[in-house]
C-alpha cells in the first residue's frame, strides 16, 4: 500500500494545500493530512479546529481512489511518519526559499527515516504565493481572501474574528 502523510500546521488551510492534496491523490492509495501542533506558534486556530475543518472539507475532493484522513502530531514528521507506515512525505513548494528549506527538511528526514521518501509538488500557479501565514496577516488587515481559502475557513475565519 502505498501511504503518504502531508504534514503541515494548516493554519488555516488554503487552497493552495488542497491543490496539493488533489494531485498527490492519485499516486498513493491512502494520504492522511497531518496538522502540526507547535507549540512555538501563535495559532488562530486550536489543532482540534484544524482537524475538524478538513475533515469538513475531505469530502469535496473525491478521493479518485485514495483513502484522505486527518490526525494531528507533535515532535519530528519523519517518526510521526513511520508511526503511520507511511512510505512517502508529500510538500509542496511555491518558491526556491521553499526549496531551500524543504530540500534541508527531506535531507534531514531521510536521515532519520531512511525508507520515507519525500515528494514535492510544485504550487499550482494560482497558489504560488499564498501561505497560510500570508492569508492571516490580509485577512487580519481587512484584506479579500476569497478564492485562496476554502469558503467553510472564511466563515470559520468569520466567526472567530466578526469585525473582519
Amino acid at each position: 500500500m502505498r501511504k503518504a502523510i502531508f504534514p503541515g500546521s494548516f493554519d488555516p488551510l488554503t487552497n493552495g494545500h488542497l491543490d496539493v492534496i488533489r494531485r498527490s491523490l492519485p499516486l498513493f492509495d491512502e494520504i492522511v493530512i497531518s496538522v502540526l501542533n507547535n507549540p512555538d506558534k501563535a495559532p488562530m486556530f486550536s489543532v482540534e479546529e484544524r482537524c475538524e475543518m478538513i475533515r469538513e472539507i475531505i469530502p469535496s475532493l473525491g478521493g479518485n481512489g485514495c483513502e484522505i484522513s486527518v490526525a494531528s502530531f507533535s515532535g519530528l514528521t519523519a517518526h510521526f511518519a513511520r508511526e503511520m507506515e507511511a512510505t512517502a512525505i508529500v510538500r509542496g513548494i511555491r518558491a526556491v526559499s521553499d526549496y531551500e528549506y524543504e530540500l534541508r527538511m527531506a535531507l534531514m528526514n531521510r536521515k532519520l527515516e531512511p525508507e520515507i521518501e519525500t515528494v514535492f509538488f510544485m504550487a499550482g500557479e494560482p497558489f504560488s504565493y499564498v501561505s497560510s501565514t500570508l492569508m492571516k496577516q490580509v485577512f487580519l488587515l481587512g484584506g479579500r481572501v476569497d478564492g485562496l481559502i476554502p469558503e467553510l475557513v472564511e466563515a470559520k475565519m468569520r466567526a472567530k474574528l466578526p469585525d473582519r
